[in-house]
């Protein structure tokens, strides 16, 4: 793990997140999921993305980010949470073999998260996040709709080096939904539109969730925050008109089918 000195420290303020756009988290603003992302490899360490050297981290568990996971103003939401100020290493990467689809739930943060999905061929350049043991059990217990497996060996995941190139990483993890992921008009996975674009579509097309949800994205947001029986009974009504798939990932967890 590398900062841009031997101290861990970067004198003055161009790493910080509010100067770099990357300090909003969507669990306060959430239409803003799934936050903004960096555009390189980065350590996160506090308020600020210091670079990033080497491409493994011994002693830590390297995890496939899909949705907010890979923004640092979401995750410094969630370490702070928990009371953890280690750094945390986000290194860019190229996935071949997943895509990232749109989870059958609706969040109490007010916002439809992504979710991943298989897809042969398809190739993203996403980030993996490498938590120390106690950053992931705190990452683990903000999922509480995910179950964490490991990527099989179909699904490649390299580490882009800055100069050029790519490293496999084995043993990556990925967090696979327990409700499945909406589909698209053809019963595939849907690809996630982006959180105001998903949540116009999602309300146009049911009367059921305007009724419980109202009519606009902002409407959406403020009723489903918070409220667990109004968004139970959404991701109910998800299931129920038939919006909802297999990710095709279900195997990967201990009693999947």
């Amino acid at each position: 793990m590398g900062t841009a000195d031997g101290a861990g420290r970067v004198e003055g303020g161009e790493y910080g997140l509010a100067a770099l756009g990357l300090a909003e988290a969507p669990r306060d603003h959430p239409l803003s999921y799934p936050g903004a992302w960096p555009t390189r490899s980065g350590l996160l360490d506090g308020d600020r993305l210091l670079p990033l050297e080497g491409t493994e981290f011994p002693g830590r568990t390297p995890v496939l980010a899909i949705g907010s996971n890979a923004s640092p103003g979401q995750l410094r939401h969630k370490m702070d949470a928990f009371g953890l100020t280690a750094p945390l290493p986000m290194l860019r990467v190229r996935v071949t073999g997943l895509d990232v689809g749109v989870s059958a739930h609706i969040s109490l943060h007010g916002y439809v998260s992504a979710s991943p999905v298989h897809a042969p061929g398809t190739v993203r350049e996403l980030y993996v996040i490498w938590p120390d043991p106690a950053q992931l059990a705190a990452v683990d217990a903000t999922e509480p709709h995910f179950d964490r497996a490991r990527l099989p060996d179909e699904i490649r995941v390299e580490a882009l080096r800055p100069e050029g190139g790519a490293r496999l990483l084995p043993d990556v993890g990925v967090y696979v939904n327990r409700h499945g992921v909406l589909r698209d008009g053809s019963g595939a996975p849907r690809a996630h539109p982006g959180q105001r674009a998903l949540i116009t579509e999602l309300l146009a097309g049911s009367a059921g969730l305007r009724e419980l949800f109202g009519t606009t994205p902002e409407e959406f947001c403020a009723r489903a925050r918070a409220d667990a029986e109004r968004c139970a009974r959404g991701t109910g009504l998800l299931a129920g008109e038939g919006r909802v798939t297999r990710s095709g990932l279900e195997h990967l967890v201990r009693g999947g089918v």
